[in-house]
């Protein structure tokens, strides 16, 4: 999504969001579309079965340098989303995004600038950003 698309995107919440256009309203709409992003993928687990999960813990190997750990390191995570669970996750994610992008009207903050200075940090950290 290029600048000019995150823009549109931002306008357009700025246009659209009406009934929970207070601050308190949208912090706890933002938390609540995050749990909502959550619970989806649990049910694509628990319920669907389409994704699996084995877990255990992680292994850093010490004989390996940071730039080769990825390599090595596990997602914890197999299969895929079917196409019903991938619509609701998807749809959970937009409005995730809708909430957040509408914190960012609220407190004059381009949703661009977010996206460019993580982005900016990502790129001169590299690997050592270690998230």
């Amino acid at each position: 999504m290029g600048e000019d698309n995150l823009h549109s995107f931002q306008k357009l919440v700025s246009e659209l969001l009406l009934r929970h256009r207070s601050f308190l309203d949208v912090v706890s709409k933002f938390q609540e579309s995050n749990s909502r992003v959550n619970r989806a993928l649990m049910k694509a687990v628990t319920e669907c079965g389409c994704l699996h999960v084995e877990a255990g813990r992680q292994n850093f190997p010490k004989e390996r340098s940071v730039h080769e750990w990825k390599d090595h390191l596990k997602t914890h995570l197999s299969g895929r989303l079917c196409d019903h669970c991938l619509e609701i996750v998807k749809a959970e994610m937009g409005k995730n995004l809708f909430y957040l992008t509408a914190l960012c009207n609220l407190l004059n903050i381009p949703l661009t600038d977010v996206v460019k200075q993580e982005s900016d940090q990502l790129s001169t950290l590299g690997v050592f950003n270690l998230r």
